[in-house]
């Protein structure tokens, strides 16, 4: 008979559709109990299911010295002990963190997402299971509520996120590592983890106990609220984007809001997000709030400045626009993710973008313009912070291309390269998650994202017109 927390997890992949019947599985392992416990779970799993184990990832951060190739030498032992193959990541994470002048934490992230890219293309594999649990939905969703996100954000970590799955995330951590303890397998304690000047390990260790000792039902109530607001968040978001309200153009992205008139708040707050969102911004619950304001507001016009977008609004019409520094300016397309790997297509200017991931240079080098119109550019993966963004220009953009000394207007460098003026808006700008440009296509790349080790892994990316 399985161990009934192997029966729980086989229970959460079935149940939440985690792995289809040809899925080739990947664990991603820390040597922690976690993600060791996820490892014996699912080769437990896994003689009864159609899915199989494909083998293991580990990163190594560079952050920890001799505990940190301890970590490492126990990944590649047990990955021989469950004659599974493992690929190891190294990465100077903060180095990385330096040239990018982001966190360790984004850092981090971003090397994670390179490894587990590329452990997929080299075991290769379908899915890479992570080893997330009831009590870090729990975490997730407390440290976003006290960060003031909205119900979106408080909907906590997806079961699934891409080919990344969550085998354990309705298993109690302490079930977990219970199931551990009675295999008698080891498993290795990062330090790190009792740092309390992270955000997360002081909730962890002394908010959450105070928490659940008064109200024991607390933690998994708080991952019953993350699934209840995820499917809310799911059905609203539906709602909205079936409402008639929004119209895209040339002259910025316009909400008609007499169409939001009858609508409940909760409707008509993400009719708004999903008209910032598609004018290439992001909005806060204050920006929100401001923009209904205005709406519902007695005078017929108005003007809001939010977050580098200018809204205003002429009689019972908003019109959102990014601020343009001349007379007749547009936008020449709308911002759209770019995955890795993955493709995108910008009809307003014929231009596709694509995006890849691999572990050596390509032929072309660095970065280059081709004959044929095309254009390449070569990312550090590891200084990326994913997702990526593809869109036109704003205000005020700099960034440091590749060899300047310093940083520069994106509108400067367009001038410099003889980009006529009525073409500047349709230049795609790539940035990342963090709102970093990585790349003005086929202008220049940004210096923060040189390639140092390409063994660490890169992303290609490559430009070219006419193809859909």
């Amino acid at each position: 008979m399985p161990h009934s927390t192997a029966s729980a997890v086989a229970r959460t992949i079935r149940r939440r559709g985690l792995l289809s019947g040809s899925a080739r599985v990947i664990v991603a392992l820390s040597g922690g109990a976690d993600s060791v416990a996820l490892a014996w779970l699912l080769r437990e799993i896994e003689p009864r299911a159609s899915w199989r184990l494909a083998g293991f990832v580990h990163v190594h951060h560079g952050l920890r010295g001799a505990d940190a190739d301890a970590d490492e030498a126990f990944c590649r032992a047990l990955a021989d002990r469950m004659q599974l193959p493992i690929h190891v990541a190294h990465a100077d994470v903060a180095a990385l963190a330096r040239r990018a002048r982001t966190s360790i934490e984004a850092a981090g992230r971003a090397a994670r997402d390179a490894a587990f890219a590329d452990a997929l293309e080299r075991l290769p594999g379908t899915d890479v299971a992570t080893a997330h649990t009831i009590d870090d939905q729990a975490e997730t969703v407390l440290l976003r509520l006290f960060r003031g996100a909205t119900q979106r954000g408080v909907s906590g970590i997806r079961p699934r996120r891409g080919r990344i799955v969550r085998p354990l995330i309705d298993c109690r951590r302490d079930d977990v590592r219970a199931y551990l303890r009675a295999r008698g397998e080891p498993h290795r304690e990062d330090r790190s983890n009792e740092d309390r000047s992270v955000p997360r390990n002081r909730l962890r260790h002394d908010v959450l106990p105070v928490i659940a000792a008064h109200w024991p039902g607390a933690i998994p109530a708080m991952a019953r609220f993350a699934d209840l607001a995820a499917a809310d968040e799911r059905a609203l978001a539906e709602i909205a984007r079936q409402t008639p309200a929004i119209e895209c153009g040339p002259d910025g992205v316009q909400v008609n809001g007499a169409e939001l008139e009858s609508l409940p708040d909760a409707i008509a707050r993400r009719v708004l997000r999903d008209a910032v969102e598609a004018a290439g911004r992001t909005a806060t619950s204050a920006h929100l709030d401001a923009m209904l304001r205005l709406l519902r507001s007695d005078t017929p016009s108005g003007e809001l400045h939010l977050s580098r977008l200018t809204i205003e609004r002429r009689g019972r019409r908003l019109r959102l626009t990014q601020p343009r520094g001349r007379a007749g300016a547009t936008q020449g397309f709308e911002a759209r993710p770019l995955d890795v790997p993955g493709t995108v297509h910008i009809g307003e200017t014929g231009t596709t973008l694509e995006a890849s991931f691999q572990r050596e240079l390509p032929p072309t080098g660095l970065s280059a313009t081709l004959l044929d119109g095309t254009a390449t550019a070569v990312l550090q993966a590891a200084t990326l912070t994913l997702p990526l963004m593809v869109r036109p220009r704003r205000p005020g953009d700099r960034f440091q291309p590749l060899g300047a000394p310093g940083r520069r207007r994106v509108q400067d460098v367009l001038v410099d390269r003889k980009v006529p003026r009525d073409q500047r808006d349709r230049v795609p700008v790539v940035v990342d998650a963090d709102e970093r440009i990585v790349w003005v296509a086929g202008i220049a790349q940004c210096e923060a994202s040189r390639v140092t080790s390409p063994e660490g892994g890169v992303v290609i990316l490559k430009m070219s017109k006419g193809t859909q």
